[in-house]
């Protein structure tokens, strides 16, 4: 059967979950925005933003702050551009943008008044990251490319007015990041040593040595956030000490520290500091949702004018260099994301626009944050999701794991959540041991157990959901992304009496084969992976890897797979699909395998992000019995999906 007419069948097959609530259209959740990523100029004069062109790429727009005289400012041909900033010669707007998702990330920018666009950083097979900027050296920005030796990234100097580009501090052979002061001057450097620990070094001019300033083992995880105005005081977070973060000032001189912030439950979740005093004026924590702790009380009115606007969580997302004008965010967990232009100075707010308007009054799901307790005592913040209007039990559900896995789910608007909602299931994602954000011992709970303890902690949030009849426990099927695509082949291969399904998208297969491929950038990281994966080099670890690697027990398989992956995905290779793939087939095994010939790490053009759900839509239909939105044709136009579709092999007659 194609697939057009198994999504004309499986539309028979509506779930009683949210039948009374309209269908949504794919294109509407997960298509380009309208609008979205309001940015000021340094200046206040210029509100920059991103939407799609008449071609549906998303480009780069601008307009005067007080008129409506928009104009776009680029010409991206195909991927779209997703993330913008503005230097602070008011000039620039400087954005990044790879070829096909090979995150071989170049920097752009183009010229405000005359379009013009320069590619700063036009190499092959190199990778750009822009390091710092300063109001003070407003036509500067510090990079760092691996232009030298693919393994390593320097630091260059970039003059955007000239386009030159000067060297200016060399990577020694262990640093994976550095840090810049408001001089533009690298002070801090971020280094990686062969035994696992971690160095953090400093130096007080680009003339001075450096010297270490912490050194630390794998387990602990200390950073430099920032430094102060006169460059004297550093802003650290650091777990030494304490179980999770604790945001501190430290005399560079002295080396007194002062504490600003900690919460005892969570790590710091996001940072705001003054743009030109450079003192932190709030913490953020996330413990189910995000909440601001007020450091400097000059803010404290503002943030209290901001929550009275409408009953969103806010986050700041730029701001002039007067701070007079603020752009900021207003998120919810079941509606758009709405964009407002604060004025400081008389505590009122201009609503500019939201980023899918065609969602509003629409029924969505409200995410709710549960606790769920693992099998050894830990507490794993979730979050739940249930079908509007659904009565909330015994229904079918997809567990969504994250990626990572060393990040975390958040609470807030998610498309993908919201369509799987709306097609009927709940939909439970978790923070299983080895997320961060919860302190270095749940993190480093997660320490080499890959397929061993973080997935037992997914089958217990599975079993949470069925003792609460929130799930049917025949219908639960296991989908993720990254490390979540891993946990969809694990779930398969270890839990097929679990689960009724899984979808891997760009998941690996083989751990072993996934280290051995990794990026040459990741080298110097390779350390971290030894010890919260398992070293490949070490002949315990490697069998280890080997027996949690989904691909050595392919044969164990007996639940319907769908796998989707990018062709030019840097950190899992299209092998890690293939040869999971080649093994369903020895097996006659069924599985879907779409592959994605100009995506990497994930799906950013919309046309093959909207194809690829598509197809989830009805894959898991057939077996949960969603609802679907019909495919028009093979695939969505513009995809460039190619699709290879196994059958299980009819079981062999016997021999008379």
């Amino acid at each position: 059967m194609n697939l057009k007419a198994m999504l004309m069948t499986t539309l028979v097959g509506v779930s009683a979950a949210g039948a009374e609530v309209p269908l949504i259209p794919r294109d509407t959740l997960l298509g380009n925005p309208e609008k979205a990523s309001p940015k000021i100029s340094p200046d206040g004069k210029w509100l920059a933003y991103l939407a799609p062109d008449k071609n549906n790429i998303l480009q780069v727009w601008v307009r005067s702050v007080d008129k409506q005289d928009e104009r776009v400012l680029t010409q991206d041909k195909k991927r779209g551009i997703r993330y913008f900033f503005w230097a602070y010669n008011n000039q620039h707007l400087l954005y990044m943008q790879d070829v096909d998702g090979n995150e071989d990330w170049q920097l752009f920018g183009v010229n405000v008044h005359t379009k013009l666009v320069n590619a700063y950083t036009a190499f092959v097979d190199v990778r750009t990251g822009v390091v710092g900027l300063s109001h003070k050296k407003p036509d500067e920005v510090l990079i760092s490319l691996n232009l030298r030796n693919r393994t390593l990234f320097d630091i260059y100097r970039l003059n955007l007015s000239t386009g030159s580009l000067t060297p200016d501090t060399q990577n020694p052979g262990d640093v994976t990041s550095w840090d810049v002061d408001h001089n533009l001057v690298v002070r801090g450097a971020y280094a990686q040593l062969p035994s696992g620990e971690k160095e953090i070094r400093i130096r007080a001019s680009a003339q001075t040595p450096w010297r270490t300033l912490f050194k630390i083992g794998w387990e602990e995880e200390v950073g430099i956030i920032g430094f102060s105005e006169d460059g004297n005081k550093a802003y650290i977070s650091t777990t030494l000490g304490s179980n999770t973060d604790r945001l501190v000032e430290r005399d560079l001189q002295k080396g007194t520290e002062t504490l600003i912030a900690h919460n005892p439950h969570v790590d710091s979740h996001g940072i705001l500091m003054h743009p030109t005093r450079y003192h932190i004026q709030a913490v953020s924590y996330d413990a189910g949702k995000p909440l601001w702790e007020i450091k400097d009380r000059d803010i404290w009115a503002d943030f209290e004018a901001l929550k009275k606007l409408d009953d969103g969580v806010f986050n700041l997302i730029s701001r002039d260099l007067d701070d007079k004008r603020w752009t900021v965010a207003s998120e919810r967990s079941d509606g758009p994301v709405k964009y407002y232009l604060y004025n400081r100075e008389n505590k009122s707010a201009t609503f500019l626009f939201s980023n899918r308007p065609k969602l509003e009054g629409a029924k969505l799901s409200k995410m709710e944050f549960v606790h769920i307790p693992t099998r050894d005592g830990l507490q794993m913040l979730s979050y739940l999701s249930l079908p509007p209007k659904a009565s909330g039990q015994n229904l079918p559900m997809v567990l969504l794991v994250h990626g990572g896995p060393w990040a975390r789910d958040n609470w807030g608007y998610d498309p993908q959540v919201q369509l799987l909602a709306n097609r009927g299931y709940a939909v439970l994602q978790v923070n299983y041991r080895g997320s961060t954000g919860f302190g270095k011992e749940f993190l480093n709970a997660g320490a080499k157990q890959w397929g061993r303890k973080m997935h037992e902690d997914l089958l217990d949030a599975v079993k949470w959901a069925i003792q609460r009849k929130t799930a049917d426990p025949k219908k639960i099927c296991i989908m993720g992304g990254s490390y979540g695509g891993y946990a969809a082949l694990a779930g398969a291969a270890f839990s097929s009496d679990v689960f009724a399904c899984a979808v891997d998208i760009v998941g690996p297969s083989n751990l072993i084969t996934l280290v051995q491929s990794i990026p040459p950038y990741w080298k110097p990281m390779r350390a971290t992976f030894d010890k919260r994966m398992g070293n490949i080099d070490d002949p315990k670890d490697r069998e280890l890897l080997q027996k949690v690697s989904p691909l050595f027990s392919a044969d164990k398989i007996k639940i319907p797979l769908l796998i989707a992956q990018g062709k030019n995905d840097p950190r899992v290779k299209e092998a890690e699909s293939q040869q999971i793939v080649e093994a369903m087939r020895k097996n006659g095994l069924p599985v879907t395998y779409v592959l994605y010939s100009d995506e990497g790490h994930g799906f950013a053009r919309p046309e093959n992000r909207t194809d690829f759900y598509a197809r989830a839509e009805a894959f898991l239909a057939q077996t949960l019995q969603g609802r679907v939105e019909p495919l028009k044709g093979e695939r969505i136009s513009g995809s460039t999906a190619h699709v290879t579709v196994l059958p299980a092999k009819p079981p062999a007659k016997p021999q008379k």
